[in-house]
């Protein structure tokens, strides 16, 4: 229990350092693009944040699924992140070096959603058997 919640604990301030990251860059997309993309994206991030703080809240002994079900939903939506970035990338919205950053960002939020993923699964196989 205690690697679960230090992984918590851990992913909010890099997950606000990320989103933190992203608006400054959604900011400078081309004027059309900000407020269809990038709003997209906002929202994208912020259901993610919203997620996270949400299983930081369950108890893992009474909702091991639920838990694991909503790591999933923030594992679908960074993954949509991603598919945002490599197309801001490749129509030039954003130069390599900030598409670098940002997914070396993702990169870390993603290892660390994928360990509470592991350590859930692990833990619900037990419950329901």
């Amino acid at each position: 229990m205690k690697e679960d919640q230090e992984n918590k604990i851990i992913l909010i301030p890099k997950i606000e350092d990320y989103i933190e990251y992203m608006l400054n860059t959604l900011i400078k997309l081309p004027r059309t693009e900000k407020f269809s993309m990038g709003t997209e994206y906002k929202k994208s991030m912020y259901k993610t944040l919203r997620n996270v703080l949400f299983i930081n809240k369950i108890n893992r002994k009474e909702k091991g699924k639920e838990t694991l079900e909503e790591i999933n939903k923030i594992d679908a939506e960074i993954n949509t992140q991603r598919i945002f970035l490599r197309i801001m990338k490749k129509e030039k919205w954003i130069d390599t070096k900030k598409f670098n950053v940002a997914m070396a960002k993702i990169y870390e939020i993603g290892k660390i959603i994928g360990g509470l993923a592991k350590y859930y699964a692990k833990d619900y196989k037990k419950w329901i058997w």
